[in-house]
């Protein structure tokens, strides 16, 4: 397929051309990335439009997967033309092999916000999803956001997935407070994917106990509706119950009326 095209478009053509230096492929390259994307995609379509044949390389794992390429595509397809998919290795699928958590059922959510305030919303939103989680994250933000999954996922068992299907690839497996420590002094290098178990079943006790516990963290910072909303959506609790319940520890009366 490289072969026979008349132009590879790579988000970094200098990773590209060493693959194609060792296939011995000598088709012309030129860069597509977020920079230049909008300017570019017309000289594709006019490409395409001239019958020529145009490829696009993703510098590591499946394009459109966490990469530009999703617009391209969008447009490509939109003006009519067929789009051949030439699957190539996937950090998300290679992860959950090795991961040792179930695979039958699995959320992808990409990259979390950089921000702890926004990244722990984004958690809130999925929390309650009976299935694995799957992330990707930066070497220096990994220690913080594993901290922020084990404060709003709770004890989850989790493994951090790095440089998948590459020279130094390795696996941590642990519970999600535990690898947050194992990394806070030590940033790890390249690209990562953190995998997090589905909820546990858990008693109404311990229910209790962390529905007070994220509470109490929340309200020291948000208002009664804002905390009983995001510990309502982390825990997959009725907003009701979390939004009393949330009264009462600020020493308030529950709500008759039933909620926020």
């Amino acid at each position: 397929m490289l072969h026979s095209a008349d132009i590879l478009y790579a988000e970094d053509t200098r990773v590209t051309a060493r693959l194609l230096q060792a296939h011995g492929i000598k088709t012309r390259v030129a860069s597509y990335h977020d920079h230049n994307a909008a300017e570019v995609r017309p000289a594709v379509l006019a490409r395409l439009a001239a019958g020529e044949r145009v490829a696009l390389v993703s510098d590591a794992g499946t394009p459109l997967v966490s990469d530009p390429g999703f617009k391209l595509v969008e447009a490509v397809l939109a003006a009519g033309y067929r789009v051949v998919p030439i699957p190539g290795a996937s950090a998300v699928l290679a992860g959950l092999v090795m991961a040792g958590l179930p695979s039958d059922r699995f959320l992808f959510a990409g990259f979390l916000p950089a921000k702890s305030g926004a990244r722990r919303t984004a958690l809130a939103e999925v929390a309650g999803v009976p299935a694995t989680l799957v992330f990707y994250e930066t070497g220096p933000r990994l220690a913080e956001s594993l901290a922020d999954m084990a404060e709003m996922l709770g004890p989850r068992p989790a493994a951090v997935a790095r440089e998948l299907t590459k020279l130094f690839e390795e696996c941590r497996r642990g519970e999600l407070g535990a690898l947050a420590a194992s990394y806070a002094d030590a940033p790890p290098k390249g690209e990562i994917v953190v995998l997090v178990g589905p909820p546990l079943p858990v008693s109404t006790a311990e229910t209790a106990a962390r529905l007070d516990q994220l509470l109490t963290k929340a309200l020291a910072t948000l208002s009664v509706r804002a905390a009983s909303l995001q510990v309502a959506a982390a825990l997959g609790l009725p907003r009701r119950e979390v939004y009393n319940r949330a009264l009462v520890l600020k020493g308030e009366p529950p709500d008759p009326e039933g909620g926020p």
